[in-house]
C-alpha cells in the first residue's frame, strides 16, 4: 500500500516528500473534498516534485464534459516530467448515471490526448447519498466500463466522520475485491487519522490518501514532515512482511 499526501501549495511538497509520501496530490482543501488548486499553484507544486515522483491532480466534481476536458488540457502547460500522473474526478454534480458516464468517458478521452497522459481515477463517496453521487459499486463498474485506471473511495462531507464511520471493513473488502477484479487500481481516503490509516492497511487497497492527518492544524493547516513520517511509519510497519 502506497501513501498519498495531498498538498495545496509548492511549500508543502518538500515536507510531504521528506516524510515519505509516495504520491503527491494537488488539492485545495478549502474548496471541498476534491477541490482543484489554481493553475499557478499547480505549476509551483509540479516544479517542486522530485523527478519521477508520482503526481495526482484533483479536478473537483464538474458538471460539464467540456470543463473536464479543459482542466485536463491545462495540464499540458506544466513542464514535461517522467513518472506516473493521475487525475481524480468526482461525480457529485453529474445529476444522473448517463451524465456520470459522459463525464468519465470525456475525462478518459481528454487524458489520452494530453501530453501528460494522466491515468483517470474516478471518485466514489462513502456518504454518496448526502453528496447526490452514485453509489460506490456503481462508480467502480462505470470506471471499468469506460477505461478509467482506478477508483478512490473518499468522504464528501468533511464533518469529522471518517471513512469507517460510513462503511464497515467487510463491505469495504468486498468492494475493493470487486474493483480490483475488474482491473482497477483502488485507493482509500476520507478524513483518515493515523489509526484510520492503520485500519486501512488490513484492506487489499493499493493506495491510502490523507490530508488532515498530515497537517498541523487539520486539513486547512500545513503539511509537516513529522506527521507524514508518522503515517509512513504505520504503513511500513503494518504492510511489511514478517522477518
Amino acid at each position: 500500500m502506497r501513501l498519498l499526501v495531498s498538498v495545496r501549495s509548492a511549500a508543502e511538497v518538500a515536507p510531504a516528500v521528506a516524510g515519505g509520501a509516495e504520491i503527491v496530490d494537488a488539492k485545495e482543501p478549502s474548496a471541498g473534498s476534491l477541490g482543484a488548486v489554481s493553475l499557478p499553484a499547480l505549476r509551483g507544486i509540479a516544479r517542486r516534485l522530485p523527478p519521477g515522483m508520482p503526481f495526482s491532480v484533483a479536478l473537483g466534481d464538474p458538471t460539464r464534459v467540456a470543463a473536464v476536458a479543459g482542466a485536463i488540457a491545462s495540464l499540458d502547460d506544466l513542464e514535461p516530467r517522467p513518472g506516473e500522473a493521475y487525475v481524480k474526478l468526482g461525480l457529485a454534480a453529474s445529476r444522473n448515471l448517463a451524465g456520470a458516464r459522459a463525464l468519465v468517458a470525456g475525462a478518459v478521452e481528454a487524458a489520452a490526448r494530453s501530453a501528460l497522459r494522466p491515468a483517470v481515477v474516478v471518485v466514489a463517496y462513502a456518504d454518496h447519498e448526502r453528496a447526490g453521487a452514485p453509489a460506490r459499486s456503481t462508480v467502480s463498474r462505470l470506471a471499468a466500463s469506460v477505461g478509467a485506471r482506478g477508483v478512490l473511495l473518499d468522504t464528501y462531507l468533511k464533518d469529522g466522520r471518517d471513512l469507517f464511520r460510513h462503511v464497515g471493513d467487510t463491505e469495504l473488502a468486498e468492494w475493493i475485491a470487486d474493483a480490483r477484479g475488474a482491473g482497477l487500481l483502488v485507493a482509500l481516503a476520507g478524513s483518515l487519522s493515523v489509526d484510520g490509516v492503520r485500519r486501512a492497511t488490513n484492506l487489499p487497497a493499493d493506495i491510502v490518501g490523507v490530508r488532515g492527518a498530515a497537517c498541523e492544524g487539520g486539513r486547512e493547516g500545513c503539511v509537516t514532515e513529522e506527521r507524514v513520517r508518522a503515517l509512513e511509519s504505520v504503513l511500513r510497519r503494518e504492510c511489511s512482511p514478517p522477518a
